[in-house]
């Protein structure tokens, strides 16, 4: 009878060791968007509630769009006490503001909410008079952390919606990295980080570039094969507001100006070592333009970026900079 039971306790352990990992697929709405995460685990666990729970400590944190959130006290200059997830997107987007000249700034969510794409609606007022008054309160050089305070005018206000989803997709993926998770895709909104390969398919994992349609539709006439990398993708096709006169303005607002930023650029993609840095950085190159995103990007080997733009004809053109992969 041992030996019948020492037999049995061999073939489990040699079942467990070889068993595949599961492919966990989840999905929900998150951040105004939605989110679609796969991991493969080899104890087929189920990490759901703790996705969820991480999404709601980043939400109160900096979601302007949440009332009793950190950010939103902050900008009501109500005493908070703001956590670290609060602080690495301050000082990630400190060194974009830095590095592009200003061209990405949180501080210009004024303005945004001015153009009612912000979370404050029932609002259009592009007067002259308006701009000009709400773009006294920019400039994220006013906005300095020290420890644990803020130096900061009171009217100042902070807006990391062009950042923060690519900082939540990174704490997912933080997550998994710590749970030991070596395989996996994190999806939120089109933005994404990866790890590992699909191994169902034994191949990295195949991520879609969206087609620029302004008839809200969506579709992917580029896939590319990613592995340890994170993708970001700002665009002006799908987010912008039509007023009495048929105007179309884009949601990339120029931080100099205080108006819609005029561009043939309709999207533009960046893969780099985090989602944080692509999703700022995307941002920053939609508003950048062509010419100078080019330029930029000779100094920074680690960014890799590819534009979807009408060229003089009105013709859809691509261009990729730094290696952006064509497979």
């Amino acid at each position: 009878m041992k030996k019948i039971a020492f037999y049995v306790l061999i073939i489990l352990l040699f079942t467990s060791c070889n068993q595949e990992p599961q492919n966990i697929k989840l999905s929900g709405p998150i951040f105004g968007t939605a989110f679609n995460i796969q991991y493969y685990s080899e104890n087929n666990t189920n990490y759901q509630k703790q996705f969820d729970s991480l999404f709601v400590v980043i939400n109160q944190s900096m979601s302007t769009y949440i009332t009793d959130s950190d950010i939103s006290k902050w900008n009501r200059n109500e005493t908070v006490e703001v956590d670290n997830h609060f602080k690495t997107v301050f000082n990630a987007s400190k060194k974009i503001f830095k590095e592009t000249k200003g061209v990405f700034d949180p501080t210009i969510g004024n303005v945004v909410n001015a153009w009612n794409f912000g979370p404050d609606t029932n609002k259009f007022l592009t007067d002259s008079t308006t701009i000009s008054k709400l773009m006294e309160t920019v400039g994220f050089d006013k906005i300095i952390l020290l420890d644990n305070r803020f130096i900061k005018p009171n009217n100042a206000y902070l807006d990391f919606n062009a950042i923060a989803k690519g900082y939540g997709i990174d704490v997912i993926a933080n997550f998994l990295d710590a749970k030991g998770i070596k395989n996996y895709l994190v999806d939120i909104g089109g933005d994404l980080r990866t790890s590992g390969t699909n191994i169902e398919r034994k191949k990295p994992w195949a991520v879609g570039i969206g087609d620029p349609n302004f008839d809200g539709s969506i579709s992917h006439s580029k896939a590319i094969k990613l592995s340890n990398k994170s993708m970001a993708t700002s665009g002006t096709y799908r987010k912008f507001k039509i007023d009495n006169n048929g105007n179309r303005y884009a949601h990339i607002i120029n931080t100099k100006t205080g108006y819609p930023t005029k561009t043939n650029v309709l999207s533009v993609s960046v893969i780099a070592p985090n989602c944080m840095l692509a999703d700022g950085y995307a941002t920053a190159f939609q508003a950048m333009g062509i010419k100078n995103t080019t330029a930029f990007i000779n100094t920074h080997p680690e960014l890799k970026v590819y534009f979807i733009y009408l060229n003089d004809k009105q013709e859809l053109e691509t261009l990729s900079l730094n290696d952006f992969p064509l497979n």
